[in-house]
């Protein structure tokens, strides 16, 4: 109905109401805006939803330094406030110098009293209010907004009606644009971490997270082990052991090789040693994940390998039923002239490790213990130059001594293990022996012959 056949009709009214939607409260509008969702298709089309956005749009830019909707123009300039927040990943994990730890997710500035408010309204509207901004999918060039979808989502993983979670993966990809492109001028270290928990789960695209790790791998190095221990591993496994086996191969092809590693490898192989053992008891962890990651990091990432061992130990102590096989193989992650003497002593008693890697273990031990032993000439001190034994010098002939103790030790524990082995050796041809014996014997009185077998006994292994 027009206003010729009738003055003052409903259609007039309603244009007349939308026309001066500037002038209503924040409250009124963002309640309209929720009531939309019952029927947001129909509402879209007739152009309801975007007046009721714009209005959103003009209340935000009045309460804001920069308005709304030239955002996108500036967006390559990072915010001004963005320094005045928590490092904390419960304020979205931002590089700040805030001495105080806020409350969660408290806003940093003025600039977010908005975000609270709008996490309330379903994705489509969230969605379509990007696409207004010019700012969806890889068009998302803006700090500000990309803090509001973290702000967002991260809220939404908390509601109880979060059921349709491939609602949010266009969300989940347009913020993690935005993470890629701000890089790590905006985000920390343990900040990417945080972003990767807040948008796995939401159905993000092999491209985004793949974009993702890559960045999360070149700062690998300033992770710590709370960071790694990212829950969600495959085939039973607590922890994400494949998420952390990608961002080291990240790592490693980003480092460059040259006479001697940097030390930003060395650091990010104490880390890894403490994640081995942290992992370790993990009765889902397989043995070709720990050995993958262990072997993962090239040979001079690690000055010692006795973190390598003892999450080994660890992890052996934890799966007893592994073949030796298994353990064999496990033990190939070891590089036995990088332990320490300790190591290698408890590594040759330990009988969860076999007894040919213990030998070989000692072997290489003692090559080491023989190479420093013959020192050149030009090394050994002149006597002319030392005619007397001070107090240091003492001092240096007692530790000689107890390297020489210690080298004794060694040796008679190699040759112990070496008796071992070959008793095991002897053992085991006798068994042999025995076993065909008894296959080529043909009795008609199998019982009796049974009998007469056994009645020897088996040799004992130990």
């Amino acid at each position: 109905m027009t206003e010729e056949v009738s003055p003052c009709n409903l259609l007039t009214q309603t244009e007349y109401l939308m026309d001066g939607l500037c002038y209503w409260s924040w409250s009124d509008i963002l309640a309209s805006l929720k009531s939309c969702e019952q029927c947001f298709g129909l509402a879209e089309s007739s152009g309801l939803v975007d007046r009721l956005i714009s209005a959103l749009f003009t209340k935000i830019s009045a309460n804001t330094e920069i308005p709304l909707l030239q955002l996108p123009e500036n967006a390559a300039t990072p915010l001004p406030s963005s320094s005045s927040c928590s490092s904390s990943p419960d304020t979205v994990g931002f590089r700040c110098s805030s001495s105080k730890t806020p409350e969660s997710l408290k806003p940093c500035s003025n600039r977010e009293w908005w975000f609270d408010d709008l996490t309330i309204l379903a994705p489509p509207a969230i969605e379509r209010m990007m696409r207004l901004l010019g700012c969806y999918g890889s068009d998302n060039k803006n700090l500000l907004l990309t803090r509001f979808l973290l702000h967002y989502l991260r809220a939404s993983m908390q509601r109880w009606f979060f059921d349709y979670r491939t609602e949010y993966a266009g969300l989940a990809d347009t913020a993690v644009h935005g993470v890629v492109l701000m890089g790590r001028t905006a985000f920390s270290c343990r900040g990417l971490f945080w972003v990767l928990r807040v948008v796995s789960n939401l159905g993000l695209s092999r491209e985004c997270r793949y974009k993702l790790e890559k960045l999360m791998g070149l700062v690998l190095d300033q992770a710590t082990l709370d960071d790694l221990l990212v829950s969600g591993g495959t085939e039973g496994a607590v922890y994400d052991v494949n998420l952390v086996l990608r961002l080291v191969r990240v790592f490693v092809s980003s480092e460059e090789y040259g006479d001697a590693l940097s030390q930003r490898m060395r650091k990010v192989g104490r880390l890894i040693d403490k994640y081995l053992a942290e992992i370790s008891p993990d009765q889902g962890l397989k043995v070709q994940k720990f050995l993958g990651l262990a072997e993962s990091l090239p040979d001079g990432a690690r000055e010692c390998y006795d973190g390598v061992y003892r999450a080994l130990d660890i992890y052996l102590e934890s799966h007893p039923t592994l073949s030796t096989e298994e353990r064999t193989s496990l033990c190939r992650c070891l590089n036995y002239e990088k332990l320490t003497l300790e190591a290698c002593k408890d590594l040759a008693k330990n009988r969860r490790i076999p007894p040919g890697v213990a030998v070989q273990a000692l072997a290489s031990q003692q090559a080491k213990l023989q190479i420093n032993a013959h020192t050149s000439p030009r090394d050994r001190p002149d006597p002319s130059e030392t005619p007397r034994l001070t107090y240091h010098s003492r001092a240096e002939s007692t530790s000689l001594e107890e390297d020489l103790d210690e080298k004794q030790e060694l040796r008679l524990n190699l040759y112990k293990m070496q008796n071992r082995v070959m008793e095991l050796e002897k053992v085991c041809r006798e068994m042999k022996g025995q076993m065909s014996k008894m296959a080529k014997s043909k009795s008609f009185n199998h019982r009796s012959c049974y009998h007469s077998s056994s009645s020897r006994g088996m040799p004992r292994l130990c």
